[in-house]
C-alpha cells in the first residue's frame, strides 16, 4: 500500500434520511482499495454549505486527496462546486467550452438557463476531459493536496473515477505497478461452503504470493471469488489472474462457476444457445415475466431468445401451453409447460416454472413451493423446492435458479 492517502465525501440530505442508498463511496472505495490507495474515511453529508465545508476541510487536513460525490447538478441545492470554490479561496468562472459542451448535449432543445451552473468552474481548477451527462467533474487543488469531484449519477461518476480520476490518483501517489482484477461467479454454494472448498487455495497463495482471493456475496445473483494480483506490466498481470482463475475453476469445477468474466447468468445463458446455435423459449408462470425480462435486458438477446409465455393464469396454462386441467403447481403441469414453451414459441430448448409465491397457499400447496423445468434435445428434467423467502426472493432465486439449471444442461451437450 502507497502511503497517500484519499478518502470520500458523499454530498447529498437523501443520502442521510434513506431515501437514496449510497452505494457509490463503497464502489469508489473498493476502487481505491484495488488500485492500492489507503481510503480510512467515507462521511455523508447533507445539502448544507457551512456542514459541507467542514467536511471539506477535515477531509484535507488528513487526507492528500478527496472525491466528493454528488451535488454537481443544475439547481439551488447542488453546492458542491460553490464549497470547492469556498474552500479554495476563490470566485466560481463560468467556462464557455463547458456551456457548449452542455448545449450540446440538449441536441438542440432548448436548455434551461439553470444549466448554466453546472458550466461554473473555481479559478485554478479544471474540469475533467470525461463528461457522460451534463454535469462536468472537476479536479480541484487545494495547496499541494486535491479535491475531485463527481456527480452522484452513477453511471456518469464510474466513468470519470475509472478513466480520470484513478490514474491521476495513481500517478500523485507514485504508484507504476499494474494492479487487476478477476471476478468468477458462482450458483448453488454458500459463503462458507466456497470458503472451505478454497481453503487450501487461500494457503497456498497467503504462503506463496501471486495474487489474492476474495469473497462477494452478491444475493440472487450469487457470490462472486474475486482475485486480485499485482505486477509490473498489463501482460503480466494478466498471465497471473489467468493462471489463478484455472486453478480456481479446476477445484470448483464448471457447475459451479458460471462465469469467469463477471457475466450475469443470463448472458452466459444465451451465449451458450447462440454458440450451439439454438433458440430458446419460455413459460412462466409465479415469474411473471421476470425471466424474460432478464434475458431481453441482454443486448443481442434476440440471436436465441424466441419470446416467454407469462402464463399467470391457470386457463392460460391450460388455453396456450396444453396443460392438463388439474393442480398447476406440480411436475405434471411444469412439464407440459416446457413442451408447450417450445411447441408454440418453435423453440429449440425450453424454461418454465411454476409455483406459490404468497402470500396464501394455492390449491393445497405451501408457500414457497416452486416446479422448474428444462427441455433441451426434447428431454424435460425438473426440480422442486421449498424456498424459505419472501415474494419478491422467491421469484428471484427461482429465475436464476432454473437459468442455471439451463446453462449446465447446455454446457453437457455434445
Amino acid at each position: 500500500m502507497s502511503k497517500f492517502t484519499c478518502e470520500v465525501v458523499a454530498v447529498g440530505t437523501e443520502l442521510l434520511l434513506g431515501q437514496i442508498v449510497d452505494t457509490n463511496s463503497s464502489w469508489i472505495g473498493e476502487q481505491l482499495a484495488i488500485a492500492g490507495i489507503n481510503s480510512h474515511f467515507q462521511t455523508k453529508v447533507g445539502d448544507n454549505p457551512d456542514r459541507i465545508e467542514a467536511v471539506l476541510n477535515q477531509a484535507l487536513e488528513r487526507s492528500d486527496a478527496v472525491i466528493v460525490c454528488g451535488g454537481l447538478g443544475p439547481t439551488q441545492d447542488d453546492l458542491t462546486r460553490d464549497i470547492i470554490a469556498r474552500v479554495m479561496g476563490v470566485e466560481l468562472d463560468l467556462n464557455d467550452e463547458l456551456v457548449a459542451k452542455i448545449e450540446a448535449i440538449f441536441g438542440g432543445r432548448k436548455m434551461p438557463m439553470n444549466n448554466l451552473r453546472q458550466a461554473e468552474v473555481p479559478v485554478g481548477a479544471e474540469p475533467l476531459p470525461v463528461m457522460p451527462g451534463t454535469a462536468p467533474g472537476l479536479k480541484a487543488p487545494v495547496g499541494d493536496k486535491v479535491i475531485y469531484a463527481v456527480p452522484g449519477v452513477p453511471w456518469e461518476m464510474k466513468q470519470m473515477v475509472d478513466q480520470c480520476i484513478m490514474p491521476d490518483i495513481k500517478a500523485r501517489a507514485g504508484i507504476t505497478s499494474v494492479i487487476r482484477s478477476k471476478t468468477l461467479r458462482t450458483w448453488g454454494e454458500s459463503e462458507s461452503g466456497l470458503a472451505e472448498r478454497l481453503g487450501d487455495e487461500v494457503d497456498r497463495l497467503d504462503r506463496d504470493g501471486g495474487a489474492t482471493l476474495a469473497f462477494l456475496a452478491s444475493g440472487v445473483e450469487g457470490l462472486k471469488v474475486r482475485i486480485t494480483a499485482k505486477a509490473e506490466t498489463e501482460k503480466a498481470v494478466e498471465e497471473i489472474l489467468t493462471e489463478e482463475a484455472q486453478r480456481v475453476r479446476a477445484i470448483l469445477g464448471d457447475a459451479l462457476i458460471f462465469s469467469d468474466n463477471d457475466e450475469s447468468m443470463e448472458q452466459v445463458v444465451l451465449a451458450l444457445c447462440a454458440e450451439r446455435g439454438l433458440t430458446l423459449g419460455i413459460a412462466e408462470s409465479l415469474t411473471g415475466g421476470l425471466i424474460g425480462s432478464r434475458l431481453t435486458n441482454v443486448p443481442g438477446a434476440s440471436a436465441a431468445f424466441k419470446g416467454s409465455i407469462v402464463s399467470y393464469a391457470s386457463q392460460v396454462k391450460f388455453d396456450v401451453l396444453g396443460v392438463p386441467e388439474g393442480p398447476v403447481v406440480s411436475e405434471e403441469a411444469v412439464i407440459a409447460m416446457a413442451e408447450g414453451a417450445a411447441r408454440v414459441l418453435d423453440a429449440d430448448v425450453s424454461v418454465a416454472v411454476t409455483g406459490v409465491a404468497g402470500p396464501d397457499p394455492q390449491d393445497g400447496v405451501e408457500v414457497g413451493r416452486v416446479w422448474m423445468a428444462t427441455m433441451v434435445g426434447g428431454v424435460v428434467e425438473t426440480n422442486t423446492v421449498k424456498w424459505p423467502f419472501d415474494r419478491d426472493r422467491i421469484r428471484q432465486f427461482t429465475t436464476i435458479t432454473v437459468l442455471n439449471a439451463l446453462r449446465q444442461r447446455l454446457l453437457a451437450l455434445p
